[in-house]
């Protein structure tokens, strides 16, 4: 397998080099000499990549018939992370991803239990709780809600797709009601959109819709902002009633800076909580709590 190695080595590293200069050359003239953004080296980058994948399979494959071709796709993904990250030892690289697809998986748990735990912390003294989706499910299995049957309809529905990581409860005359869908994301930037729709379906339906956000450095680009808060061309609408983010740096009509105490989300929880009870049919996708409401 030496062999293939070797071959493949060389055709991803000569295309890749060839069609970066390439590219280079090509937009430095158009651009008459003036330096190429960071963004346009970057898709330069990626186009050269998927260039030299292709180029190195196809030839690999023509050079080297009796070899299964799962085999030449291996290899060439070992060549591609070795020149990514330097690392060139297939078990300590298939270790790598272990690795890093396990954090990815248990992160994102530990931030929705972290979220859970601050938040019981913060409504202690209030009749709202905030449970995480096998809770959810383990009350309607029960029968222990006491929403209306479309809502239990809806609800078993998130609760299937996984929709949503933690929902909002509230007791009321001896009877618990889910009001809230929560959702607790590390970071968003990828997967805003996808976010996003399942938000806007919650508010439609007539649940409180709000977001925990780990990372919001994705807040600097004023697109993400505008699929929070709304009111541009392209999201004209909100896409939840609010964002929490674990920072001070992008506080904005519905995006809110939190610490651990959580003060702000304890009071729109208590707001959205009495407001679902009291006059629900008005609880669209426009609501907004009075403490920021005039902003």
């Amino acid at each position: 397998m030496e062999e293939l190695k070797s071959f493949c080595d060389k055709i991803y590293e000569t295309t890749y080099t060839h069609t970066v200069d390439e590219q280079k050359q090509d937009l430095l003239t158009k651009n008459h000499g003036k330096s190429l953004s960071q963004t346009k080296l970057d898709e330069i980058e990626v186009a050269a990549q998927k260039e030299a994948i292709k180029q190195s399979v196809l030839k690999a494959m023509r050079e080297f018939p009796k070899i299964e071709v799962e085999e030449i796709w291996k290899t060439i993904y070992e060549i591609h992370v070795h020149r990514k990250s330097g690392i060139d030892n297939a078990e300590i690289i298939a270790k790598v991803i272990s690795a890093d697809q396990s954090w990815k998986k248990s992160s994102g748990h530990a931030f929705e239990e972290m979220v859970k735990f601050l938040a019981s912390v913060a409504l202690k003294d209030t009749e709202i709780e905030i449970i995480l989706q096998r809770d959810l499910n383990v009350l309607i299995k029960a029968n222990e809600l006491g929403n209306e049957p479309r809502d239990i309809s809806w609800l078993k529905e998130q609760v299937k797709g996984n929709v949503f990581d933690l929902y909002a409860t509230l007791t009321h005359e001896n009877k618990k009601y889910c009001f809230g869908c929560i959702q607790a994301k590390t970071s968003v930037r990828d997967r805003v959109t996808r976010d996003r729709e399942p938000s806007i379906a919650a508010m439609q339906s007539f649940f409180w819709s709000t977001i925990f956000v780990l990372d919001g450095t994705f807040l600097k680009l004023p697109k993400f902002v505008a699929m929070v808060n709304g009111g541009t061309t392209e999201f004209k609408e909100n896409g939840w009633h609010s964002m929490f983010v674990f920072s001070e740096k992008y506080s904005k009509d519905r995006i809110f800076s939190t610490d651990l105490d959580l003060k702000n989300f304890k009071e729109q929880a208590i707001e959205a909580a009495d407001f679902w009870l009291k006059q629900r049919q008005w609880f669209n996708q426009e609501w907004k709590t009075i403490n920021f409401a005039d902003e």
